[in-house]
């Protein structure tokens, strides 16, 4: 469906998602996960995250089917269902092998992909030096059936490349962490990312992998796929207000906006950072920063969800686009003790959601501005006081 005539049916569950910080937008949901529904066997990973509300019904599907990805689709239906054809999704071509029903009940739909992990360092002409990426569609995932957590509504994707000629991976992996929410909060691990019921966080991580350079840094490629008409750009919002996630103040979000009226559609939203820690500190931080989004000729690496949801010939009905999210500070000396990268991100429908000031930084904010007129407001009244005393010791003249 294209994005305009679905954009009226998806209003409420825009504005339901704009929630503030008390994590209430976008209500309850009833999440439920299910692990490669229809098929027993576990040598490929597709998980299906299914949120229903009483009039609509978000799906998730994340597949390490070629390179990982998620296919997020919004429905106008609280019964709406997900549909595979495996046969059709594992053979060369799975261009229809994946549907919702009924498929007029979709309002909206897109992918993000994670298509390559870059490993990079300074020469000494200030000139960056690339070794060969690592291609994430060639890499060989473990079944996440032993990870998903249908209490804490967790799974943990992990692979290694199925070569690996340098033998950086001997002891290491790459791993996404999806995590789906039923309700609105903030997550306690830094960076401590506020979410609602109409998102999911997905966390990156690099552990253990020997770099092929001193100082190596890293950068992890994004590619996201939407329909004609729909845009996306690249937003950063800055605040005083680093309560949750100490000296960071910046957030950048990913907004998948529609060209006719720029309502905001969905979006993947992440702090500025990066932590080098299992158990994240402030002391932790690593450097996060964002490269270009590129579009229009980018051409998508093999994703089979991606192609067997939106089919062989996207180039004419969807748009590509692509950004690197770059890890690491001047050195990359973070990674290079810890040999540990995580980083996060929330991705859903809707308005990102949005922080205000905290009751904390109010206060502090309170005392700080109301002091100084506190102690004006007293010193004029002294003044006064001092004043009319003075002039009171002397009796009138008759």
């Amino acid at each position: 469906m294209a994005a305009g005539s679905g954009l009226l049916l998806l209003l409420p569950l825009l504005a339901a998602a704009a929630g503030g910080r008390g994590g209430g937008g976008g209500g309850r949901r009833q999440v439920s996960m299910q692990y490669n529904p229809g098929w027993n066997n576990s040598s490929v990973n597709l998980l299906h995250v299914r949120a229903a509300g009483p009039a609509d019904t978000l799906h998730y599907v994340w597949s390490s089917i070629g390179a990982p990805a998620v296919l997020l689709v919004a429905t106008a239906s609280g019964s709406s269902v997900l549909r595979i054809n495996w046969t059709q999704l594992l053979s060369p071509a799975p261009a229809g092998a994946i549907w919702i029903d009924p498929p007029s009940s979709v309002v909206y739909s897109a992918a993000v992909v994670f298509t390559k992990v870059f490993e990079y360092s300074e020469a000494k002409t200030l000139e960056e030096l690339f070794y060969p990426p690592y291609d994430l569609s060639d890499f060989s995932w473990d079944s996440i059936n032993r990870t998903l957590n249908h209490t804490a509504l967790t799974a943990e994707f992990t692979g290694v490349p199925a070569t690996d000629p340098s033998g950086s991976f001997s002891n290491g992996s790459v791993a996404f962490r999806v995590t789906a929410y039923d309700a609105g909060g903030r997550d306690r691990p830094l960076p401590s990312l506020l979410h609602t019921a109409n998102s999911s966080k997905v966390e990156f991580v690099l552990a253990g992998v020997a770099p092929r350079g001193n100082g190596s840094r890293f950068a992890l490629e994004v590619a996201t796929v939407e329909e004609t008409g729909v845009v996306q750009k690249l937003r950063s919002a800055r605040s005083i207000d680093d309560e949750y996630t100490p000296t960071i103040f910046e957030m950048l979000s990913l907004v998948a906006e529609s060209r006719n009226d720029s309502s905001t559609l969905s979006f993947l939203q992440w702090k500025a950072t990066a932590y080098g820690s299992r158990s994240p500190r402030r002391e932790d931080g690593i450097q996060c920063r964002s490269r270009g989004l590129q579009a229009a000729n980018w051409t998508l690496p093999v994703s089979s969800i991606v192609h067997a949801y939106f089919g062989e010939g996207m180039g004419s009905t969807y748009t590509v686009s692509a950004i690197n999210i770059t890890f690491g500070g001047e050195d990359g000396k973070v990674y290079q003790e810890k040999r540990y990268l995580s980083w996060s991100a929330l991705l859903g429908f809707g308005q990102p959601p949005k922080d205000t000031f905290s009751p904390l930084v109010i206060s502090i904010m309170a005392v700080a501005l109301g002091t100084p007129m506190a102690m004006l407001l007293v010193g004029s009244c002294v003044v006064l006081f001092a004043q009319r005393k003075r002039y009171s010791e002397y009796e009138p003249i008759n």
